[in-house]
This record gives structure tokens, C-alpha cells and sequence, in this order.
């Protein structure tokens, strides 16, 4: 067995791909077999066993921490941005950026009301329509509402 592993190695990926798609054809179970050791080996240039993917993700991730620090940390997540370098444009773009966040408060607080006022104006007309309505109308003449209970009786 692993004088196999060694000769599909010096093949190399092309090798162990085509092991894994014959052995998916011919028995699935032992095609997943296949696949795990060649995620586990680290065989496919990924994968837990592969002393080169975690150089590789530490790369990365140092990449990743050097742009973040360039572009001036974690400021842009809690909503603020960098400094420009020009203190009087930052202290208008704070004030520009609270004034438009107050107005968006009060437009809010507007929509609110006015949807209230119309729910309110809406009600008041069907309480409105209800009690201006004629004793008998709404009902059949049995004396049930309209439109739910049982049938009226033809004569």
C-alpha cells in the first residue's frame, strides 16, 4: 500500500485524481475514502495534515492584518472612517455626517406619525360608518349578519 501512495506521489495530482474519479465509479463509499485522504494529506495543496497550508494561511493572514493597519484599523467598522490628515475636513465631515443621521432620526419620526394619524383617520371612519349605519342594514332579515351563518330559508 504505500509503495502505491509513493508511486501515485512521483505521478503526482493528475495521478491521485484520477484514482479518486475510478474509485467513485466503481464503489462511491470507497471514492469518498479517497477524497478524505487526499484532504487530510494535504496531497490536493489544502488541508489539515498539510504542514505548507498553515505557512501558507498565516501568510495570509499577516497580509490581511498589514492592509487593515494601512487603511487605518478598525475604525471604518464602527461606523467612523480614518483621518484624512486635515483636522478641519474631518471635524465638517463628523458634522455634516451627524446632521444627516439627526435628519434621518426626524424623517423617521415624521413617517411614524403620519402613519398613525392615517391608521387614526381610517378607524375613526369605519367607527364613523358603523354607528351612522341604518338599524336594519348588515343584517339578513333572520336577523344574523350578512355574509357568515347558515343560508336564509327561501319561502
Amino acid at each position: 500500500m504505500h509503495d502505491m501512495v509513493l508511486k501515485l506521489d512521483e505521478m503526482g495530482r493528475p495521478a491521485w485524481l484520477g484514482l479518486m474519479v475510478v474509485s467513485f465509479i466503481l464503489f462511491w463509499p470507497l471514492g469518498l475514502a479517497v477524497l478524505a485522504f487526499l484532504l487530510w494529506s494535504g496531497r490536493m495543496g489544502h488541508g489539515w495534515g498539510c504542514s505548507s497550508y498553515g505557512e501558507r494561511r498565516a501568510r495570509w493572514q499577516q497580509r490581511f492584518a498589514d492592509k487593515w493597519e494601512r487603511r487605518g484599523g478598525g475604525d471604518v467598522w464602527r461606523g467612523g472612517f480614518s483621518s484624512s490628515g486635515n483636522r478641519a475636513f474631518d471635524e465638517y465631515r463628523e458634522a455634516t455626517l451627524q446632521r444627516l443621521e439627526d435628519e434621518q432620526r426626524e424623517f423617521r419620526e415624521f413617517l411614524e406619525r403620519l402613519r398613525l394619524a392615517k391608521d387614526r383617520a381610517e378607524f375613526d371612519q369605519f367607527m364613523d360608518d358603523r354607528k351612522n349605519r341604518p338599524a336594519g342594514e348588515g343584517k339578513d332579515p333572520n336577523g344574523s349578519p350578512l355574509g357568515g351563518g347558515a343560508p336564509s330559508p327561501q319561502t
